[in-house]
């Protein structure tokens, strides 16, 4: 089934031109957005999704033009536009017309997009470490889910895949694990589950947020902390958590195999239970 985008209280079917060549977001990159997840009648967290997208736009300068709450309940709808239980990707974008190199926040406009996007099997990724890091908060917008950022972990990603690797660990900006190119990054050794601290540089993602209090309610010993590279290549299981694959598992890092372990399975467990309530 085509795309649906709601622009301007109507629904449009398929990718419909919307950013011209004088749209300042179009040159300067005031666009942030955010993602949710429909699936098997499940939306989880999809208030948070949608009230992390205006407060993306604020940090960025701008301001949506609807209160989240429109928002979540236009992303319902949506989701009734396609065939019961579809896995879909549910996209609020928010971006400024004019300014001069900053937005002028009046100028705010939002388009909700969804599209069927089929959740990964877990079935596992490789990963290598990156030679391009995260950059600190007072090198670029690190508080907001901005499109901006994106380009420097696609270099990474790129870079990745070029060597043979699924996905690469971004380092922060003085050599410390920050996460993987599209997604947080957990790992487990001797019994104790460790993902990095947030620290500014990386969003503190939802399904992170999620995966960290489903795991702490269960009992297991979870730190938030400094990790280094080299506690990562000797971790006893890696995986990662965000909106697109949720909770998946690496087989790999660099040359070194792994399997998909006892803490990655409860997380994974743990995290659709929940997800499989949220209606």
């Amino acid at each position: 089934m085509e795309p649906q985008t709601y622009l301007d209280g109507q629904w449009h079917e398929g990718n419909p031109p919307v950013l011209g060549p004088m749209t300042l977001s179009t040159w300067l990159g005031a666009v942030v957005f955010d993602g949710a997840r429909a699936f098997d009648g499940a939306l989880p967290d999809l208030d948070l999704h949608c009230q992390r997208v205006c407060q993306s736009a604020l940090n960025l300068g701008m301001k949506s033009p609807m209160e989240w709450q429109e928002i979540e309940r236009i992303c319902r709808e949506g989701v009734t536009r396609f065939p019961e239980g579809t896995h879909l990707y549910l996209k609020p974008i928010i971006w400024a017309e004019d300014g001069w190199i900053y937005p002028d926040p009046n100028t705010s406009r939002i388009m909700i997009n969804l599209f069927e996007a089929p959740l990964p099997e877990p079935t596992g990724f490789s990963i290598c470490i990156s030679n391009h890091r995260r950059p600190a908060p007072d090198q670029a917008p690190t508080d907001a889910k901005a499109a901006c950022l994106y380009p420097n972990a696609g270099r990474a990603l790129r870079e990745a895949t070029e060597l043979g690797y699924d996905n690469a660990v971004m380092l922060d900006p003085i050599g410390n694990v920050a996460e993987f190119c599209t997604a947080n990054l957990f790992m487990a050794k001797n019994g104790v589950v460790s993902t990095p601290s947030t620290n500014g540089t990386f969003l503190n993602g939802i399904t992170r947020q999620r995966v960290l209090s489903l795991l702490r309610e269960d009992g297991a010993s979870v730190e938030e902390r400094a990790i280094t590279v080299g506690e990562l290549r000797d971790a006893d299981e890696i995986w990662s958590t965000g909106n697109h694959a949720k909770v998946v598992p690496v087989t790999r890092i660099e040359d070194r195999v792994l399997q998909p372990g006892p803490h990655f399975s409860r997380a994974r467990e743990l995290y659709f239970e929940y997800a499989r309530k949220s209606v």
